[in-house]
């Protein structure tokens, strides 16, 4: 071998010891980056959260101000007939529907993120249990899912609102907390047994036995090996139910059971322009086009994530 050769071999595998190895969270980066829906996903997550946060300063009027002057269902700029202090038009009070548009992307986002996360504190709590106790604790817990499994979601919707939706509880945040608390009641149960299922695989890998034979507490092995190395499914399963509490949202509401008026919600306005969309099929093409582009948006997103944490996938 030459002498050239040798100080290259030489150079190579110095700069081999001084890499960096790379880990799972690293390498899911490096996949997720090379899938492009999955980052225009990401983008317009982003934007619609910024919208929503920052919608009192976006917002050109407020969303339920009925001005004394302007007419009602005035039609967008690009069209004929419109008034030009209201872009996309007015709706059947005269209000601002570009206003309203804005403020019903707070709406969706927090009953997209909201139940999500009371599904995962509940579901999780459930899945770690059933799945770390064993025995007859994990066959109570797995039944009380199953019961629970067993309610049509969106029939337990509809009649949980029907049956709360006028009383005081109902109306608190305009049908908010109702939403809330309804859609955890039934979502939990499929967090539970994704857990449930990853705490089974993980309870019995090497080095949980390990930490259990040097004495770690429970709650420690719990904490620091079992719940990270479970976090890349339940990062995709959250993902992906986001989207589904937001199309439910919207059909609640549009069946008038969801959120109450005079709140912006996409899911409202559908139904308030359901009868124009003869009229001018703008009006209910803009709610309902926001409402399929977040749904198309987490769906990406949730692709995305599904490929890019599969350990399994090396490119």
């Amino acid at each position: 071998m030459t002498v050239a050769k040798t100080e290259q071999l030489g150079a190579l595998r110095a700069e081999a010891a001084q890499a960096k190895p790379r880990g799972l969270w690293s390498d899911a980066w490096r996949r997720l980056k090379k899938n492009k829906a999955a980052l225009a996903g990401v983008a317009y997550i982003a934007l619609l959260a910024f919208i929503a946060i920052f919608a009192g300063l976006l917002a050109p009027h407020d969303p339920d101000f009925i001005p004394a002057d302007a007419l009602a269902n005035t039609p967008p700029v690009w069209q004929e007939g419109a008034d030009r202090r209201f872009l996309l038009g007015t709706d059947s009070l005269s209000r601002d529907i570009l206003s309203r548009l804005i403020y019903g992307a707070r709406i969706s986002l927090v009953v997209g993120f909201i139940p999500v996360a009371l599904e995962l504190l509940l579901g999780a709590t459930v899945g770690i249990m059933s799945g770390w106790l064993g025995g007859r604790w994990d066959n109570l817990l797995m039944r009380l899912v199953d019961v629970v499994y067993a309610f049509p979601s969106l029939l337990f919707f509809i009649v949980v609102s029907s049956a709360l939706g006028s009383t005081p509880f109902g109306r608190m945040l305009s049908g908010l907390v109702l939403l809330f608390v309804a859609f955890a009641i039934t979502g939990w149960v499929t967090m539970a047994r994704l857990v449930r299922g990853q705490v089974l695989t993980l309870k019995n890998k090497e080095f949980i036995e390990a930490a259990r034979s040097v004495g770690v507490p429970t709650q420690r092995i719990i904490w620091r090996h079992v719940i990270p190395n479970s976090l890349a499914p339940i990062i995709v399963s959250v993902t992906f139910g986001i989207p589904g509490y937001i199309l439910a949202e919207a059909a609640l509401s549009y069946l008038g059971l969801g959120i109450h008026p005079p709140a912006a919600s996409w899911g409202n306005m559908v139904r308030e322009f359901s009868t124009l969309i003869s009229l001018n099929a703008v009006f209910v093409l803009m709610p309902a086009a926001l409402i399929a582009l977040t749904m198309l948006a987490f769906t990406f997103l949730g692709d995305g994530l599904r490929d890019a944490l599969d350990p399994q996938m090396t490119k």
